[in-house]
């Protein structure tokens, strides 16, 4: 099956300063593709140039098999797009915003109320949907702006920075929904918070001053991982209790710190047994230390890339 995004050598100038230079990458059908890069560091460049608001000082990009400059009506009515800090219409109800914006994707009225009807259900907007967009909390503000970004069923779904600015309780919503997306939608999602990407994407594309680093495939629902120091006892005998936890997967000896204090990395199947691991460990006559998250894969990776081309 061919791509749903295809960018190729992507470089766009502003004058003499560089917003993207040989960018190139892919995305496939039901793909959550994350770009992860600090401030600046290009995403919102690539995602105007894909979406047709700016064109590439050179370089390419294709939607759906379209070219979005030489083709670009047809590549942007294969796009939903939510752009960061989207302006909404205060004075509009909720199905009154979608149906505009569905007239101007050029949906018929035969069309139009169903895929409101649709956008609504999808995104849990119905009990909402006649009140005026000014009065809605910010989280359902962004769900009304993903539901217009879904009118006319798009090959592709780019997202930026969909988390920014929301409550604790509402990035765990949005997550959830990028997550279902997916379904039926090539997503591609933006953020300059690297837990964000990796909570959602199968892959992530690590961006870093308008240059492409690398592209990674992430382990999807993989477990958490806890990092314990422990004093006092044997590390056969210390890791024997850690084992025996409840929801405790795997227990591997980390680098060694000194006689008598033993780090191990501690797998987990939720963030609740370490309540659980930390009672086994002092029952069993041992001191703890310290007990933290271990650094992710994708952490250590993105360090790592970002320290190497800054040096």
């Amino acid at each position: 099956m061919a791509p749903v995004v295809v960018a190729e050598r992507l470089t766009k100038h502003y004058g003499r300063r560089r917003g993207v230079e040989d960018v190139s990458f892919e995305a496939g059908a039901g793909e959550v593709l994350g770009l992860l890069g600090p401030n600046g560091s290009g995403k919102t460049t690539i995602l105007r140039i894909l979406t047709g608001y700016l064109n590439p000082s050179s370089g390419r990009a294709r939607v759906a098999g379209f070219d979005v400059v030489a083709q670009g009506l047809k590549a942007r009515r294969r796009i939903g797009y939510v752009p960061e800090d989207a302006p909404l219409y205060a004075n509009m109800r909720v199905d009154e915003f979608l149906a505009f914006m569905g007239r101007l994707k050029g949906l018929d009225a035969r069309q139009l109320d169903r895929a409101v009807d649709r956008s609504c259900t999808r995104l849990s907007l119905d009990e909402v949907r006649r009140l005026a967009i000014g009065k809605l909390s910010r989280g359902y503000r962004q769900r009304a702006m993903i539901a217009q970004a879904l009118l006319g069923d798009p090959d592709l779904l780019i997202l930026d920075e969909p988390t920014n600015g929301l409550d604790p309780r509402q990035i765990i919503e949005v997550r959830e929904l990028i997550r279902s997306l997916s379904a039926r939608h090539t997503v591609l999602v933006t953020s300059h918070i690297l837990s964000e990407i990796e909570r959602v994407a199968t892959r992530v594309a690590i961006l870093l001053d308008g240059r492409l680093l690398a592209v990674r495939s992430l382990a999807q629902g993989a477990s958490p991982r806890l990092r314990l120091r422990v004093r006092n006892g044997s590390p056969e005998s210390v890791r024997a209790i850690l084992g025996a936890v409840p929801g405790v997967t795997s227990v591997a000896p980390a680098t060694p710190v000194g006689e008598g204090v033993h780090d191990f990395v501690v797998q987990v199947e939720a963030p609740a047994a370490a309540e659980a691991l930390a009672g086994a460990v002092t029952a069993g006559g041992f001191g703890l230390l310290e007990m933290t998250e271990a650094r992710t894969d994708l952490e250590a990776l993105f360090l790592d890339l970002t320290g190497r081309a800054a040096a």
